[in-house]
């Protein structure tokens, strides 16, 4: 269960977490259509700190132009309302849930005139797959699933209704023993998790996938940045499940993941079981910065 807050930014105004309802026949409840995003917010020394918050609204923001969704709100209102909704819940560390949908009104596949209606929650979460998942790297299963085709869903939005393909991944993998899952495009070729970024490190490269089927990771950006500022060699290219198979290690990226060692994919042990060189140099300097304890990454910290 989600531990209750005592709020939650509603269209401008804060209500109770108990009234943040919509009305049953709410337009994105039946047909999908939504955007959001998932941030973290970090206890650090100088007090609660939001990770990458710009990046964040500019990805909502983008995903709504790609989906004709016009935010009735401007980007710093948003910003805004975010760095609020943690300061009014006096939360130290949180993920925190902006929501955009369509509202109440016409019926059908075409929305005419119903209203765009911005919600923002937040919450106590901790690792997404498991503080032993941080330290010791996941199970991870390839999906009988696979990622939608870049024309059928366009993947630079961060779309409610894509997770229901995410659903059916997670639900597989972790039915039949796995931790996560990991789906492939419609060449083959590995694309994501079911809600994260991956990527595999063979010979001291590092590789992940390219942008063509894939949603554009804030983490996995950060992660890039990262290693390029470390000298690690980074490519973004299409790789095979086979590949994954005999990398020496590789990992997922993500807001709810953060940096996630995988240690076996499909009863492959990667590496030698255990989390990777690289890969615990890349999630201890990850962790430094959303932790505010290295400087040099500074400018992507927003204090509440």
């Amino acid at each position: 269960m989600i531990p209750k807050t005592e709020k939650i930014w509603m269209d401008g105004a804060f209500v109770k977490w108990d009234d943040a309802q919509v009305h049953v026949l709410t337009h994105s409840l039946h047909y999908g259509l939504g955007v959001f995003e998932g941030i973290r917010c970090y206890e650090t020394s100088e007090g609660p700190t939001i990770f990458k918050l710009d990046d964040h609204i500019e990805r909502l923001f983008d995903s709504a132009h790609i989906f004709l969704l016009e935010i009735p709100f401007t980007r710093q209102e948003i910003k805004k309302a975010v760095v609020e909704t943690v300061r009014v819940n006096r939360l130290k560390e949180c993920y925190i849930r902006p929501l955009v949908y369509i509202g109440y009104g016409a019926m059908g596949l075409y929305p005419k005139d119903n209203p765009i209606k911005v919600a923002i929650a937040a919450w106590s979460w901790g690792a997404y797959l498991g503080e032993e998942g941080l330290e010791k790297g996941i199970r991870v299963k390839i999906s009988s699933f696979i990622r939608g085709h870049v024309n059928a869903n366009m993947t630079r939005g961060k779309v409610c209704g894509y997770y229901v393909n995410s659903q059916l991944a997670k639900k597989e993998a972790v039915l039949s023993g796995y931790d996560e899952a990991l789906l492939l495009d419609t060449a083959g070729f590995v694309s994501e998790g079911s809600g994260e970024n991956i990527f595999i490190v063979r010979n001291g490269l590092i590789k992940t996938t390219p942008l063509t089927s894939i949603l554009e990771g804030i983490t996995r950006n950060s992660i890039i940045e990262i290693a390029r500022d470390e000298n690690f060699r980074v490519e973004e290219r299409r790789f095979t499940r086979d590949e994954v198979y005999i990398s020496d290690e590789a990992f997922f990226t993500g807001t709810a993941a953060e940096i996630t060692p995988i240690r076996e994919v499909d009863e492959r042990i990667i590496g030698d079981g255990n989390p990777g060189r690289i890969t615990k140099k890349l999630q201890s300097i990850y962790f430094d910065c959303v932790k505010g304890r290295n400087k040099k990454y500074e400018s992507w910290l927003t204090r509440v």
